[in-house]
């Protein structure tokens, strides 16, 4: 994320000019946008010119919206937001609805009326660690085809789904020749090298170790100079019995080297958090009754929270959870917040998006939520 220009402070009003950079950057951008919050930004309309009898022609323009609600679109990595025109244009007038979208590389202003420290950190936080070099691609083999995912500091985006050929069976070697081509294809396309440190490759047979000497040996005849330089940030995981990603960010070779990011943690702790729930049940909890009451006694030693619960657009449930994470934060705890598009969010989310890994047993917590 780029922060060009800054005129705010935590606790009061104040603009953000800003470039998001990733996927990752627009994610935390649906997170920091709030329904009334005023977004300034260039967009074309396609207009028809009363001066000329021409057909319709498109027309670049600046909207400022105030948002009214925001939608994340997971398969482009896009923000769609709606929201009321505040200054007439030749054409656009002001009280006019329109939609704006946010993607990487495109600049706009956000002018809120109260940047809470909450927004101040994250986007600082987000500026600080531009073009992280903690980012991963995955490339994830299934049986007839194969996803393509990013990896970035809080979430994980899907980018491509490889389809294999339906005629395999009439020439396996040639259909298998195309389709590591298309996968590489998929992966050259949607994955900047400059940014993305690591490369993964899975499966659950021997199609990782084919598909990562199809790679080395198409960059070799493709001069692609960073695959030839860096082959061995290219690496091979197993993506276990039920082939998903969380599977491979748990295998040893992967966790190694996300160890230090931040999705790294986040996973490292959910794991631990899914062992005590299964295998020493009274260092972990979950549920808000249990979870609250672990905390009433200063037991939480993790907090592990899905942003659903954290940034709920109902104040009731916002103002209980934020309240629950200062005051964790406060006693001295570390809290983790998941974005609906963490790898382990969907997991989280069954134990009712909210659980904690203690400083000391609590045998007596009830084993269900009320």
């Amino acid at each position: 994320m780029k922060l060009l220009q800054k005129d705010f402070a935590a606790n009061q009003s104040g603009t953000a000019k800003i470039m998001p950079e990733e996927p990752d950057d627009v994610w935390l951008l649906y997170n920091l946008i709030l329904p009334g919050d005023v977004v300034s930004a260039d967009t074309t309309r396609k207009v028809r010119l009363e001066s000329t009898k021409t057909a319709a022609s498109r027309v670049k323009i600046t909207l400022h919206l105030k948002v009214t609600c925001r939608d994340f679109l997971n398969d482009s990595s896009t923000l769609r937001l709606r929201g009321k025109n505040l200054q007439p244009n030749p054409y656009v007038a002001a009280g006019s609805f329109h939609t704006l979208t946010l993607e990487p590389n495109k600049t706009f202003d956000l002018r809120k009326k109260l940047w809470n420290s909450d927004a101040v950190e994250a986007l600082n936080e987000s500026a600080q660690n531009s073009k992280s070099s903690s980012s991963l691609a995955v490339v994830l083999f299934h049986q007839s085809h194969a996803e393509i995912y990013l990896v970035g500091n809080g979430a994980t985006t899907r980018f491509s789904n490889v389809e294999a050929s339906s005629n395999s069976s009439r020439n396996k070697a040639v259909s298998s020749t195309v389709f590591f081509r298309d996968v590489f294809a998929a992966l050259v396309r949607h994955v900047d090298f400059t940014v993305v440190k690591r490369v993964v490759i899975a499966s659950e047979a021997s199609t990782k170790d084919e598909f990562r000497r199809f790679v080395l040996s198409e960059a070799k005849r493709l001069r692609m100079t960073w695959m030839e330089e860096n082959k061995s940030r290219i690496v091979v995981a197993s993506s276990g019995k039920n082939g998903d990603l969380g599977e491979v960010l748990g295998d040893r070779a992967v966790t190694d080297l996300i160890k230090d990011s931040k999705v790294g943690i986040e996973v490292r702790a959910f794991r631990e958090l899914w062992d005590m729930v299964c295998n020493n049940s009274d260092r972990a909890c979950y549920g808000p009754h249990n979870v609250e009451s672990a905390h009433e006694m200063r037991a939480i030693e993790t907090l592990l929270i899905t942003d659903e619960l954290y940034r709920n657009a109902d104040i009731g449930i916002r103002q209980r959870y934020g309240g629950l994470v200062k005051e964790v934060k406060e006693g001295g705890g570390k809290v983790l917040v998941y974005s609906s598009m963490h790898v382990s969010a969907p997991q989280l989310s069954m134990l009712t998006g909210v659980a904690a890994i203690l400083r000391f047993p609590l045998p007596h917590l009830q084993d269900f939520d009320v």
